[in-house]
């Protein structure tokens, strides 16, 4: 019987690896031509506006990064330590922009947005505390590729670090986001 089915097996490749596919495309080879446009298109402008708001977020941004590494201190708003709300509140008030101290605070400031709208400059609030009855943290948008948002904050652990919303522990304390430019 095993025989048998082996023999069979080998009839079946034998026969089947012989067999010529059948060609269902052209051999003669298809050439396009294109005329070209002795035009050249305008350039995409960005609206003053809107330059002015990127710069202004920009500008935030990179007053916070000036602070990456600085260890964790509740209270904190110096180069000796920073908690997260004091990160984002010397951030702003370098920039002239007054806000409140308190990241729960913060959240009622500025209009709130979804996920694929968010760009550098927005705010991400988070509930991190065991009771997670409100609002206890906040990190500022540095970066949008696609659908991975980095955001510089200050961990208790790590100090001043920049993260990932796909990170597991920050995607599941995620509360909203906020845009105040």
């Amino acid at each position: 019987m095993l025989k048998k089915a082996l023999y069979l097996i080998a009839i079946f490749f034998f026969f089947s690896c012989g067999t010529k596919k059948k060609r269902t495309y052209s051999t003669t080879p298809r050439t396009v031509s294109v005329e070209a446009s002795k035009e050249e298109p305008p350039p995409f402008e960005i609206p003053k506006k809107e330059k002015r708001k990127n710069s202004r977020a920009e500008d935030i941004i990179a007053t916070a990064m000036t602070f990456s590494g600085t260890r964790y201190k509740y209270g904190g708003t110096t180069n000796k330590g920073m908690d997260c709300s004091g990160l984002l509140y010397v951030s702003l008030k370098e920039n002239d922009i007054i806000f409140p101290r308190a990241s729960y605070q913060m959240a009622e400031e500025g209009k709130r947005i979804k996920i694929p709208q968010v760009q550098k400059g927005d705010l991400l609030f988070f509930k991190t505390g065991k009771s997670g009855k409100r609002i206890n943290h906040v990190g500022l948008v540095v970066d949008v590729k696609g659908d991975d948002i980095k955001f510089i904050h200050s961990t208790t652990s790590r100090g001043v670090i920049v993260s990932s919303l796909r990170e597991g522990y920050w995607n599941y304390a995620f509360v909203k986001a906020t845009r105040f430019l």
